[in-house]
């Protein structure tokens, strides 16, 4: 019987544990499937490991000493899991009857798919998409991330103009399953990003190795969202810089590489630049330490690169940039597919 292990990571999330622990119990099942549901905390502070050995004893938790971030924390913990698949759940997820099996249905019918993602719709308003992954996350040719159902900041309401099984550039870490034979081949999540930006850069050394990505809607699950940094927050905007700098730098095609990281640092010195002008200096900041952070470990990023082999993965070939501000589509169904 072929197992999985849905690892939720915990840091000072007690609140989303128990609010959302007990639903994920209740409808976690899956036939011809061995289910188990492991807590993996990350040197929380707010009693969560307290309230789980009280609430759930029988429950497997894995206790790391410190904050380890989102990579760090689930690396740490998916070592000492085994299992034929793990399943990534963010412990601000609510799940819904029947999530799980058109997850792993899809997966041991498609043996070359390396991880795949429900549909994500917001908790908070339940007819939308969530910003994290929404529908399935693609790339644009100058390596900005946005989603069937997500570009940029506006989301779109999910009508069902989505619900067909596609595949994508990247699934979000939200809640993702992927093969854990192919989650180490690949490296893991890079333990240098800590967080944001983890599992599209997962993903994209996953196709690199001839997998595929996917997205299947026929199950949904609703996310909070912004619950470890809120979306205006400094360090946030550092994580985001920096690790989409590095992430290029690691995946790009050669003959990509050096115009696209180029173009990419001059739209970060804009960037920094309106954030100037608009009065959040430490914005600026953040953007400044990113690509100091990019220059010292450009040595070190270079030999991960060379880590896999290089095929040329394509991207999505317009910018995502000039179709939402100039061409005003601001929805996935206007872009233009070729």
């Amino acid at each position: 019987m072929k197992s999985i292990a849905i690892v939720i990571l915990n840091w000072n999330g007690k609140h989303y544990l128990e609010q959302f622990l007990p639903i994920v119990i209740e409808n976690t099942c899956a036939e011809n499937f061995s289910v188990r549901v492991v807590i993996a905390d990350n040197g929380s502070t707010d009693g969560s490991v307290e309230w789980l050995e009280k609430k759930y004893p029988s429950l497997q938790t894995i206790v790391l000493d410190k904050n380890y971030g989102f990579t760090g924390g689930y690396n740490k913990s998916l070592k000492q899991i085994q299992s034929d698949y793990y399943l990534l759940l963010n412990s601000d997820i609510e799940v819904t009857k029947g999530w799980l099996e058109p997850l792993l249905t899809f997966m041991e019918n498609n043996p070359r798919a390396a991880g795949c993602m429900p549909k994500l719709l917001s908790y908070n308003n339940k007819e939308k998409f969530e910003y994290a992954g929404a529908a399935g996350g693609y790339l644009d040719m100058f390596g900005y991330p946005f989603c069937r159902g997500r570009i940029l900041n506006v989301v779109e309401e999910d009508r069902g103009q989505y619900d067909n099984e596609q595949e994508v550039f990247w699934a979000t870490g939200a809640c993702l399953v992927v093969r854990s034979k192919e989650y180490w081949a690949a490296g893991g999540l890079d333990d240098d990003f800590f967080a944001h930006m983890e599992e599209i850069d997962l993903c994209w050394r996953l196709k690199r190795r001839g997998y595929s990505i996917w997205c299947i809607p026929q199950s949904v699950v609703y996310h909070v969202g912004g619950g470890t940094l809120s979306s205006d927050s400094p360090r946030k905007v550092y994580f985001n810089h920096r690790n989409n700098l590095v992430m290029l730098l690691k995946n790009l095609s050669r003959q990509s590489l050096i115009p696209v990281i180029t173009f990419r640092l001059g739209l970060d010195v804009l960037s920094a630049i309106g954030y100037a002008i608009t009065g959040k200096p430490s914005f600026v900041w953040s953007v400044f330490k990113a690509h100091i952070h990019f220059y010292k470990n450009l040595a070190k990023n270079i030999r991960k690169r060379r880590a896999f082999k290089n095929p040329k993965i394509s991207l999505y070939k317009y910018s995502i940039l000039i179709q939402f501000f100039v061409r005003r589509r601001t929805k996935y169904s206007q872009l233009p597919t070729r």
